[in-house]
């Protein structure tokens, strides 16, 4: 998709960003577990969230975390979340977003990004690996960790 645009997640942006209409069955893989149980432990001011555009439409969203003292070492670098609208999925915003918080982990100084993802047949591990994310582990909640070499 040419001509996406990327923004700072803000107030005018917000209700779109929350409001995009996944793929049925995806939205079960938005948060892993792991990532509920790790979000009190993040300090929030070091989380970017950004909106894709297209035109005026938000077709994405991304938030990352980039923390170099938290401590759990595959949540330092990584990506919090990755949504895409339905209509545009497959047409590269979520690669455009990947590489836009690739972008920034490596400005922040980081060497690697990584993100969880909850295991299943309708989740986003297929989309990770071909994006270049290797397996690194699994998480005590049985998610899957892949780390991407910056």
């Amino acid at each position: 998709m040419e001509g996406l645009v990327l923004e700072e997640l803000s107030a005018s942006t917000a209700l779109q960003a929350n409001s995009l209409e996944l793929l049925p069955g995806q939205e079960e893989f938005a948060t892993p577990v792991t990532y509920v149980h790790a979000d009190d432990t993040l300090d929030h001011t070091k989380t970017w969230s950004r909106v894709i555009l297209h035109g005026d439409d938000v077709v994405g969203v991304i938030r990352a975390h980039f923390d170099p003292d938290h401590s759990d070492e595959a949540l330092r670098s990584c990506v919090w979340r990755v949504s895409v609208a339905a209509s545009a999925q497959g047409q590269g915003v979520g690669r455009f977003a990947i590489h836009a918080a690739s972008d920034q982990a490596r400005a922040e100084g980081f060497s690697s990004l990584s993100v969880v993802w909850s295991p299943g047949e309708q989740g986003p591990g297929e989309f990770f690996h071909r994006l270049g994310f290797l397996d690194s582990g699994v998480t005590e909640y049985g998610d899957q960790i892949g780390t991407l070499g910056l």
